[in-house]
């Protein structure tokens, strides 16, 4: 039988902001799978801040998009055929393959997760108990190292990762300050997510409303920003502070990531400085199991909400990273195929 695959390819590498034509659409005739292969039917692909700087050709903690390569992301669907002794026909996985309609893929893929039965929806297997969540659960334990009456800091607080970091903080009992853009988020942050409080970087007071919220200092920052929010946080963090480097959105359409306002600059450059480092999940890949069980937990027991934004339609891929580089979207960003 022969399907049609529909992919995002990498068409050239963008100044800036990403434009339509830094992709280009192409149809594949996928009409075998060889042994010991799956083909996945994509349900729905993850949209993050981090694809941005895939797609620029420098110096970075994974290689770059190839051009005529399909720009990668993580997506979760459902096997529709198998010759694998390990995945089944109907069996859910998650894989990071890129932005394609259907995933041809060896069965020993390392970046294949099976998702396990469960009332909590596929999507947030992209989320809160995917990538994202693992992502915030990781940083804040094994690099914040909260402890109770911590003082945490949380920038982009309403999203996928600065959500799910402020809730597990306040399970451990600490005290929790969003750093949001817009009344709805700081709003959403404070009534939803439970925050202590949330700062809207947007306002023209921001800097003194930071400064009345940390009046104790900051013990942990974690950081997904950089830029103006990173500097003024950088003025209260306390003695044996601890900042869990995860992005810093701010800078990535900056034609030199890497020499712009960038965390390590900023924190760096501080005569006391913090603890402070950039990590990713895969260090703790072996624990990705125990932590998205413990996630799944908190929120079944409705300890741990959080919100998407599911755009359907695969051709609105590029507007919704977009969205998402820009603050527009809220919560998880999803594009449903």
């Amino acid at each position: 039988m022969n399907y049609i695959n529909n992919q995002y390819l990498l068409n050239k590498r963008p100044s800036g902001m990403p434009e339509d034509d830094c992709w280009k659409m192409n149809e594949e005739i996928i009409n075998q799978i060889n042994k010991n292969e799956i083909l996945i039917k994509v349900k729905y692909l993850s949209i993050d801040p981090y694809m941005r700087g895939r797609m620029n050709d420098s110096k970075s903690y994974a290689a770059p998009v190839k051009i005529g390569q399909p720009m990668t992301g993580e997506t979760v669907g459902t096997v529709i055929e198998s010759k694998s002794d390990i995945y089944n026909v109907g069996d859910k996985l998650c894989i990071h393959k890129g932005w394609q309609t259907l995933i041809k893929a060896k069965d020993t893929d390392p970046s294949i997760y099976k998702v396990p039965d469960s009332n909590i929806p596929l999507s947030s297997y992209l989320g809160a108990v995917g990538m994202p969540g693992r992502t915030a659960y990781f940083g804040l334990n094994r690099v914040g190292k909260p402890k109770e009456n911590d003082i945490v800091v949380v920038s982009a607080a309403s999203g996928a990762v600065g959500s799910i970091v402020g809730q597990l903080a306040k399970l451990q009992g600490c005290n929790v300050i969003g750093i949001a853009g817009g009344s709805e988020k700081t709003t959403y942050v404070k009534e939803e997510l439970n925050f202590n409080d949330c700062i809207d970087y947007k306002s023209d007071n921001f800097i003194e409303l930071l400064s009345e919220a940390c009046k104790d200092g900051i013990d942990i920052y974690f950081e997904n920003v950089g830029g103006m929010v990173s500097r003024s946080v950088a003025k209260h963090l306390n003695y044996n502070s601890r900042v869990p480097i995860c992005g810093f959105i701010s800078q990535y359409n900056e034609d030199d990531v890497l020499n712009s306002d960038t965390p390590f600059k900023i924190f760096g450059s501080l005569d006391t400085k913090p603890e402070h480092r950039f990590f990713v999940v895969t260090e703790w890949m072996d624990e990705w199991t125990k932590a998205t069980e413990e996630l799944s937990r908190h929120i079944v027991e409705g300890k741990i909400n959080y919100k998407e934004t599911i755009t359907k339609g695969f051709v609105n891929s590029p507007q919704a990273l977009r969205d998402v580089l820009t603050g527009k979207n809220f919560g998880k960003q999803i594009i449903e195929i």
